[in-house]
């Protein structure tokens, strides 16, 4: 790798500057940010839990867009759920869980076929206790805020891939495609 003379002299400077730091003074930069996930492409979310979600499924798709939390959400799998699959953008966030085993245990009894979080959940072994197919980013203890904040029905991207209420969800084990329309499979 070459380095230009300019590079080379701002580096320089740089360093000078840090040079003038008391010993005891330690340096910290933030970890880069995780790359983004190929979510909806040929790959799946990082945290599988129950498998029901994981044999071949088409399903009609609600959208809905939160940050950290959860009321919609519940709001939502309280209405009955037809076979359909609810795709959460969580905003990817892993600092607290959106879904609990309870909404998923009202979203089993309400005939929700699945859901979808780009962000956390928690009271993973009472998902994996229920029939309904659950995929998440990862799972936390911490619960979400309870503001009610957040968006119903509205198109939402997540890791590049717009998704909108209606469209197809495919799902099995090797990953999730969404589709403007049905597909014969």
């Amino acid at each position: 790798m070459m380095i230009t003379l300019a590079a080379q002299q701002h580096l320089s400077a740089l360093l000078l500057r840090f040079s003038f730091l008391p010993s005891s003074h330690k340096l910290s930069f933030p970890p880069p940010p995780p790359p983004p996930l190929p979510l909806y492409s040929t790959s799946t979310l990082h945290l599988l839990l129950n498998p029901s979600l994981t044999r071949s499924v088409s399903r009609s798709v609600f959208t809905l867009k939160v940050f950290e939390d959860n009321v919609l959400i519940r709001e939502f799998l309280e209405e009955k759920g037809n076979g359909r699959v609810l795709v959460v953008d969580g905003g990817g966030s892993l600092r607290c869980a959106i879904l609990g085993g309870n909404p998923v245990v009202q979203a089993q009894n309400n005939g929700w076929a699945g859901i979808v979080v780009n962000g956390c959940v928690r009271d993973v072994d009472e998902i994996n206790g229920c029939d309904i197919g659950v995929r998440a980013l990862h799972s936390h203890p911490m619960k979400a805020n309870k503001k009610g904040m957040g968006e119903k029905h509205v198109p939402i991207t997540i890791a590049g891939t717009r998704i909108c209420d209606g469209e197809w969800l495919y799902a099995d084990t090797d990953g999730i495609l969404i589709s403007k329309t049905e597909l014969s499979v």
